[in-house]
């Protein structure tokens, strides 16, 4: 159905981002998608350009690429002559509102204009150039019209009918319209001129058309023509992924062959029949695909990151290959873990296979971006886009500055709809009359309406987390590259999926915090005992990191830390790497929607019998006791009782792994049923595999991803085991991550024994570190205030010769007085023979007598010092203030007395109070969260001297008592025990803040 050229012609400014899903939209109903955009000339207005083939696309992008790389992100303007150089391939149309040829009407004339045109017609030829008429019944628009026909008739060019389409209906205006607002950075009531007029730019029935351009039907038609003579799609860019540079007399295919086998030597000790075999067949494939290239170029990036100490592993899909683990690519055995190869690569998926190499975050990870770059070319890498939409707080600002709501109605209403968590439904009246707005008033109303429009809309174009493209030859032929925000990277206008819909190969590279803790927990070990360890060679069955997990004893550990984790592992009780695999991947949205947890647990404790769904499936769900927990398990079922095909499976796949996969999840649940109505699946089981597959849509992980992180699980638990001073330190240098602050982490370690000393002006270095005797000494890093300059210089002044006295320390060390001041109060200027008030008094005294006029006047006497040292509730005050931690007591050990009074039992003192018993607890919330697969509970983490105590409150109890929850970082609780299966918690019912001055503990809140 043709209406006009950019009707189904997504144009976008200087972007083709929009590109990748639009052909893929129109593809799947049948629409022929034309490609385009709107160029920024330097001058004022806009071009728009459409593509005719594939030389055009490749000129449009490095057109693009051009404006872009030369000008700070979000901007770039081209001139009419760098058009001219990339105008082959291209159709320019002129005539619209921004147009150049209407800007230079209304600015200088009709003879400029007239000029303009023969300009462009000079770029692009007389049948390159379309003089574009639209009508929206506005009067100034039709005196444009006619002026433009005039133009066109003199200048021989075609008339071009549009509508310049902005929604699909004409409801869709009002959201419209808030986006303009949002862009122009004003109000809807001051937007003015900024909005149009009416709500004539949408989608078009074609007899709609015609009657409107009832009189110029030449131009109708010319919409039609021009749509047939834009061949070009997206569907072959022309994408080739780089060469591999060989030694003398190797091939791709020999030289992998060849360094396999070396590593399958190395990895398998020895080297048997069975991966021998899974080998073979995986270089045969990889061969007959010709993607022998691809393994070698990631093998690279491994041996660069090994050549420069960088540890790195491989994750994802790739773990199911033994060509990846022999490379040293990944660390899992996929052959001793029975991984399906297929799931990484097959020859009926037709794409590339996905490698993700898992990096230390920070500096070591840019390491490796960078040499991507350098080895690939400015032009041939970059890294891929993230689309970044609109979520609830960023929607609520966005929208309520649109309704010009006054600065804190839109604080206190951005609060209200994330501190409620991801479940909008529940806000009423009540929730809006709090902050400041009147629930009944239309304007509230409509504010509500286009707050849930704006949802998962795209909001800008950011940088994937570590996604990276490389091509042969210039990248900027396939997608336009432009600016990061960080100096240095460059990216491309397409994210991650678009890349995989396209066939445009990329490799993540992802930084990791505990990759970092890792690497530094190691680069310790070797420096304090001169011990090495090797993350792939500890041993995988060691009974004292098993009893840690058993105990759930995990916190700082990684992937295994979470309340949910924590109160699965005591029940599921690991013993062996598999369990921990299993663990990892069973507390996801996906198998706890499709209730998958709690029947697993059962069967594992022998509880209930192993069943299948179907008798067929029982191969499939044999090693998971009936019960589907990895992804891999939901596409071979759907293989299996749907006869899905391989194609067909990865279609599930990739709407598994999608954003928001629940909405394509509907169109393959309609396949699903079908295929398993043919094979004869009673609708009841039918129902049962329904719900696993969909829930998975929610996110559940492959069992190789699960299995890689796993690996990092152990390791980080071998280190709490067996080297806890590393591995708190390297977990304290690496901040943030994980679930945990810092203050949290420091209590734990002493809970375990471990020392850890406070910050000291004589002993602290920038960061946290090991003393002689085991301790861990905190850095001068978690002073609040302190820069990492001044830091690092006391550092530096202190190893060319150590501080005399304070005086000494004030004159090399040349601090701020705000900074000195911090140092004073959390005690680590008492290594010079003081407490913490009087050295603050010190301070103040060095502060005022700076300089050499006031080198001979005394410094007080002990005697003559008139304050007070700070009790124990003023020093823990102070600590928390200057570091967010304390070494000493915990909060509540200085309430204790007052606690225990009221009844309320410790953390520790919580696991002999018999179940269903009601009971008070006390503490500082650290952790609070409300996911929505736990329909509306909220989960508390409530931290004392002796622990951590789990709270679960019930939708009702939250909604009731939601400020006190929300606000207040002490609570008095109360409620009922639930001991079970070695877990305890407490379902708690009533609540009452408790006052710690100036001691509120970090908390890690809804997310």
């Amino acid at each position: 159905m043709r209406q006009h050229a950019n009707s189904n012609c997504r144009q976008s400014r200087d972007v083709v981002s929009g590109a990748p899903r639009f052909y893929k939209a129109c593809r799947e109903v049948g629409i022929r998608p034309l490609v385009g955009a709107r160029i920024s000339l330097k001058d004022g207005g806009e071009l728009p350009l459409l593509v005719e083939n594939r030389k055009g696309y490749q000129n449009l992008c490095q057109l693009i690429t051009r404006m872009k790389l030369r000008a700070p992100k979000g901007k770039g303007a081209a001139n009419l002559d760098e058009i001219e150089s990339h105008s082959k391939g291209l159709v320019c149309l002129t005539g619209n509102l921004h147009g150049p040829i209407a800007k230079t009407i209304h600015r200088n004339g009709l003879p400029k204009a007239s000029r303009m045109l023969d300009r462009l017609k000079a770029i692009f030829g007389r049948q390159g150039v379309f003089v574009e008429i639209q009508r929206h019944f506005l009067r100034d628009q039709e005196r444009l019209n006619q002026i433009l026909i005039s133009l066109s008739e003199r200048h021989g060019l075609s008339l071009l009918a549009s509508n310049g389409v902005l929604y699909a209906n004409q409801q869709r205006r009002p959201l419209q319209d808030v986006l303009t607002c949002i862009r122009h950075k004003t109000t809807l009531q001051e937007a003015g001129r900024v909005l149009a007029v009416n709500s004539e730019r949408y989608l078009k029935p074609p007899a709609e058309m015609r009657s409107l351009f009832n009189d110029l039907q030449p131009a109708l038609h010319n919409s039609g023509l021009l749509s047939q003579r834009l061949q070009f799609t997206l569907e072959n860019l022309g994408y080739r992924f780089p060469l591999f540079p060989l030694p003398a007399g190797e091939t791709m295919n020999s030289y992998l062959r060849k360094l396999t086998h070396q590593g399958a030597r190395r990895r398998y000790r020895p080297y048997h029949q069975t991966a021998r075999r899974q080998i073979e067949k995986e270089l045969a494939l990889i061969e007959k695909l010709d993607l022998a290239g691809y393994f070698l170029i990631v093998w690279d990036l491994i041996q660069f990151c090994r050549k420069q100490g960088i540890l790195a592993q491989g994750r994802g899909s790739a773990a199911n290959s033994a060509v990846c683990y022999s490379l040293g690519i990944t660390a899992v055995d996929p052959v001793g873990m029975d991984l399906l190869f297929e799931r990484f690569l097959s020859e009926e998926r037709g794409e590339w296979p996905d490698i993700d190499i898992d990096l230390p975050s920070g500096d070591r990870r840019e390491q490796v971006i960078q040499y991507v770059y350098e080895r690939y070319g400015q032009l041939g890498a970059a890294m891929t886009a993230n689309v970044i939409t609109y979520r609830a707080r960023s929607a609520a600002r966005e929208v309520g500055k649109s309704f010009g709501f006054a600065p804190e109605t839109i604080d206190r209403l951005s609060k209200l709809l994330t501190s409620w968590g991801p479940h909008p439904e529940e806000i009423d009246a009540d929730h809006f009359r709090k902050s400041g707005l009147d629930p009944s008033h239309h304007r509230t109303r409509i504010f509500f309406e286009l707050w849930r429009q704006i949802q998962d809309l795209p909001r800008h174009l950011g940088q994937h987390s570590g996604g990276m493209v490389i091509a042969r030859g210039r990248l900027d032929s396939v997608v336009p590259l432009e600016n990061a925000t960080m100096p240095g990277r460059r990216v491309i206008q397409w994210d991650k999926e678009d890349c995989a819909d396209l066939g445009i190969i990329k490799v993540d590279l992802l930084g990791l915090g505990m990759m970092s803790a890792l690497q530094d927990a190691i680069h310790l070990i070797q420096r304090h005992s001169g011990e090495e360890v090797d993350l792939a060679h500890i041993p995988h069955d060691d009974p004292r990191v098993y009893e840690l997990l058993q105990k759930a004893d995990t916190v700082g550990l990684f992937q295994v830390e979470s309340r949910a984790q924590m109160a699965t592992l005591p029940r599921l009780k690991p013993s062996c790497f598999y369990d921990l695999v299993v663990e990892i991947a069973i507390i996801r949205p996906g198998p706890i929607v499709g209730q998958m947890v709690h029947p697993y647990l059962r069967r594992r404790a022998g509880l209930e019998p192993v069943l299948y769904p179907h008798p067929s499936l029982e191969p499939i769900l044999k090693r998971t006791l009936g019960v589907p927990i990895f992804q891999e398990q939901l596409l071979k079922i759907a293989m299996t009782v749907a006869g899905f095909s391989g194609g067909e499976a990865e279609e599930l796949r990739r709407a598994l792994g999608f954003k928001r996969s629940e909405q394509r999840m509907g169109k393959i649940e309609a396949k699903l049923r079908r295929g398993m109505e043919r094979n004869g699946i009673r609708e009841e089981t039918a129902a049962t595999i329904i719900r696993y597959i969909s829930s998975f849509a929610l996110y559940g992980f492959p069992e190789s991803h699960s299995a890689s992180f796993a690996l990092l699980a152990y390791a980080s638990a071998y280190m709490k085991v067996h080297f806890p001073a590393a591995f708190y330190a390297s977990l304290l240098n690496n901040q943030p991550m994980g679930f945990y602050r810092p203050a949290t982490l420091v209590k734990d370690a002493q809970h375990r024994g471990q020392q850890i000393r406070p910050i000291d002006a004589m002993h602290s270095d920038w960061l946290c570190t090991i003393e002689p005797e085991g301790s861990v000494r905190l850095g001068l890093l978690y002073v609040q205030g302190l820069r990492g300059k001044a830091g690092r210089h006391i550092v530096e002044q202190r190893d060319k010769r150590s501080f005399q006295d304070l005086d000494d320390f004030v004159k090399r060390c040349r601090l701020q007085k705000p900074e000195l001041v911090t140092l004073a109060e959390i005690g680590a200027l008492n290594c010079f023979g003081m407490k913490r008030r009087k050295a603050l008094w010190q301070v103040e005294e060095a502060s005022r007598h700076s300089g050499p006029l006031f080198d001979s006047i005394p410094s007080m006497t002990d005697d003559e010092y008139p304050l007070l040292d700070m009790d124990a509730l003023e020093r823990l005050q102070a600590d928390y203030r200057g570091t967010k931690l304390t070494t000493g007591p915990h909060p509540m050990a200085l309430i204790r007395e007052f606690i225990t009074k009221k009844g309320a039992v410790s953390a520790s003192g919580l696991a002999a109070v018999k179940n269903g018993q009601r009971v008070r607890v006390a503490g500082g919330i650290i952790v609070r969260q409300r996911p929505l697969t736990a329909r509306g509970f909220l989960f508390l983490s409530l931290e004392d001297e002796t622990g951590i105590t789990n709270i679960v409150v019930k939708p009702p109890v939250f909604k009731k008592n939601r400020v006190t929850l929300v606000s207040h970082p002490f609570l008095l609780i109360e409620g009922v025990v639930q001991n079970s299966d070695n877990v305890v918690s407490v379902l708690a019912d009533r609540f009452w803040p408790l006052e710690v001055r100036d001691a509120k503990l970090p908390s890690h809140d809804f997310c």
